[in-house]
Parts: structure tokens; sequence; C-alpha cells
């Protein structure tokens, strides 16, 4: 699950109210223990030590581990989509071009979408199935998603780190989760169980009652308040009106009633796809070592005859909308980058306006929020992307 673990991981606490980090921590956050230390705890030492109780421990928090969701089945498919720029010329324009029935064609795979908006992409990224309402599949690298218009959906995340799960979400918030945490299973409405290795098996049945067979041995607690514990001191009784059990024989004592078991939480519906839809336009990018030296935002004279090209190339189109869009890499800071890439746009602007193009287009620099590559890979400065996220593009909507 390299590409999953990678990217989109949702971190769920799937309970009404409480939480923690793992079941064994939970048990020393029983409000019932507090409670009946305070109430057997009084000045009478000897009694006091003959009515001690041990801490009943609180049922855990059915603890969902982060899920994957579809953002990276999403990026994948984005990724497959996208036209290779050429590393030599530093330009590229990426028309829409269509085969027969109107099917999308490009170097690395078919995509068609048809008039409704529903994508068909069978790539070297993966095979999608997407609908216009967000619904599909997707099998890469990462595993099979199936997301509904409703939000459910199944994930097999078969991965090769030892993070395989698969995982089933219902629209109602039920489901289950079968992976390295265990199994989990939600019914949406506040029950739930969870079964590891770790933790023992938990049962919250939905109603304030729950038991846990765990490490600290047995544990029931009832919606009443009653419970039974089978701890290191023997069989501890809570009958739920304020009297109790310890040992064996059984010692009476005084106790609180248990607090109810907080129902489990739900699953978060899925997100859904984004289909990319049809082509709206073009996009001509030009990098910006054709255009500036390092650092800078006036042309450099040589660039003219790219610009003299590119002009009349944009006499012979009649697009809605223009715009000029100024980028830079992450080096430096936000705002000089920000600063760079407005100077960059409003010059390529103002340099095709002074040719006869691009009279009504606009200008508008993005920093380094959208690149087209990744700035560093695993920690190391990656030279070459950054040199890919340096550009200027001429946006032309159709």
């Amino acid at each position: 699950m390299r590409k999953l673990s990678a990217v989109l991981w949702v971190p769920v606490l799937l309970v009404g109210c409480g939480g923690g980090e793992a079941p064994e921590d939970a048990g020393a956050a029983g409000t019932a223990a507090s409670a009946s230390q305070a109430a057997v705890r009084t000045p009478e030492a000897p009694a006091a030590a003959a009515d001690a109780v041990p801490e009943f421990p609180a049922i855990p928090t059915i603890v969902v581990p982060d899920i994957v969701g579809v953002t990276p089945a999403q990026r994948a498919l984005e990724a497959s989509l996208q036209e290779v720029l050429d590393p030599v010329e530093g330009i590229s324009v990426a028309p829409a071009r269509c085969g027969t029935g109107g099917t999308l064609v490009n170097d690395a795979g078919i995509t068609s979408v048809d008039a409704n908006g529903n994508l068909l992409r069978n790539g070297e990224g993966g095979l999608f199935n997407l609908k216009a309402d967000g619904s599909g599949t997707a099998n890469f690298d990462g595993g099979l998603i199936s997301v509904n218009a409703d939000g459910s959906g199944t994930i097999n995340a078969s991965g090769q780190d030892g993070d395989d799960a698969l995982i089933d979400v219902q629209s109602n918030g039920g489901g289950t989760y079968n992976g390295p945490a265990g199994l989990i299973s939600l019914d949406g409405k506040g029950a739930g169980t969870w079964n590891s290795d770790k933790s023992g098996l938990i049962d919250n049945r939905g109603d304030g009652s729950g038991t846990w067979n765990g490490p600290r041995g047995l544990v029931t607690i009832n919606a009443d308040g009653s419970g039974t514990w089978n701890s290191p001191d023997g069989l501890v009784q809570n009958r739920g009106d304020g009297t109790g059990t310890v040992g064996t024989p059984p010692r009476e004592v005084r106790m609180p009633p248990l607090p109810k078991v907080p129902p489990a939480g739900r699953f978060p519906p899925l997100q859904k796809f984004a289909p990319p839809g049809a082509p709206c336009g073009y996009l001509i990018t030009l990098n910006d070592r054709i255009l500036f030296d390092f650092d800078k935002s006036d042309i450099r004279p040589d660039a003219a005859r790219v610009l003299d090209t590119l002009a009349a190339a944009l006499g012979t189109v009649t697009p809605k909308e223009m715009e000029v869009r100024g980028h830079t890499d992450a080096k430096g800071e936000d705002a000089y980058n920000q600063a760079l890439s407005e100077r960059r746009a409003t010059a390529v602007l103002a340099a095709l306006r002074a040719r006869g193009a691009a009279q009504a287009a606009g200008a508008k620099g993005y920093g380094e929020t959208q690149p087209v590559a990744p700035n560093t890979v695993n920690g190391q400065d990656n030279p070459g992307g950054r040199q890919l996220n340096r550009r200027v593009e001429i946006f032309l909507r159709t």
C-alpha cells in the first residue's frame, strides 16, 4: 500500500465521547473508579482499608485506525492524464485530441468521456471507471477502490508493507475494517466490536452496556450501572445501587453505579471521485528558462522568437477567456515567490499585447502553490522538479 499510505490517510475516533490511543490506558479514565475510591476512603483507617475497592476498568473506546480514502486513486488518475512536458524545449501545448466517437487519446492510454461526463480511463496508471456523480471504481497500484454516490464503498488496500486492509463502509456509517489493527465492526447506530491481538475483544452494545475481555480480565458493564470484573483481587460485582462485593468470599463494600458505555461512532463516508470531465480549453506551458534569467522577471531578448510565434498562434483562436499564469518553485519565501510569479505573468502578457495578441487577457501569479512536480523527493532537493514548476502558463478557456 505504498501509494495509499503516502497520501490520504484520515484519523477517525469512533466514539460518542472520550478517547485514548490504547485500550490498556482506558482503565485509568474510569470515572467509577475515582468515585468509588472517594466513597470508601474515610478518616476511619481500619474501616477504609477493609472497604477498599479496586479501580473498575472502563471499557475502551473502539478506535478505527487511519483509513485510506479515494484521494490516492484520484491523484493517480490525474497524474495519468497529464501531458508529459518536453524537458528539452520547455514548451508544451496540451489540446484535446479526439478520435472517433469523441474519445480523447494520449500517449499513455485511452480516455473516453461521454456526453454525461462519465469517464473511462485505461492507462499505465491503472483502470478507472468514474461516473459524473463521483461514484466509480479504481484499480491501481495502491489497490482496488469502489465508491458509491452515497459515500458507501469498499477499499481493498493490497500493499507490500504489511499494512493491507479490507474496509467496507455503508451509507449509514456502519461497516467493517479488517487490517493490522484487528477486526472492527460498527452498525452505524452506536454498537460495535473490536477484536485484536493487543486489546482483546471489545463489545459495545450501543445501549450503554458492553464487555471487554482483554489484558485486565473480563469486564462487563450493564446499562443500569451494574457490572462485574474478574480482577486480580477476585471477582468485583457492582449491583448498580451503590453497593457491591469484592473477592472470594464476597466482601460487601460501597460503590457507586458504573457509568454507561458511550456509543461507538461511525465510519465516515468515503470521499467521492471528481471526474475530470470534458476538456475546457488549451494550456500552453513555457518553462521559465526560455523566457527569464534565474530569479528575474525581465524577458530575455533571445525569447523574442518564441513570443512572436506564440502571439501569431494566439491570433488564430477565439477563446472565451484567456489568463497568463505565473508559477515558481518552492525555494525562498512565499511572499517573494508570489511577487515574482506576478511580475513574470505581467511581463509575458505585456509582451504578447505588444505583438497584438491577448488584448483581453488577464495576468495572475500563483507563486509556489500549484506545482506540477515535487520540489523535493524523500527530503532531498529535486532540481528537475523545481525546473518544471518554474513556468508561465497561458490558459485559453474554449
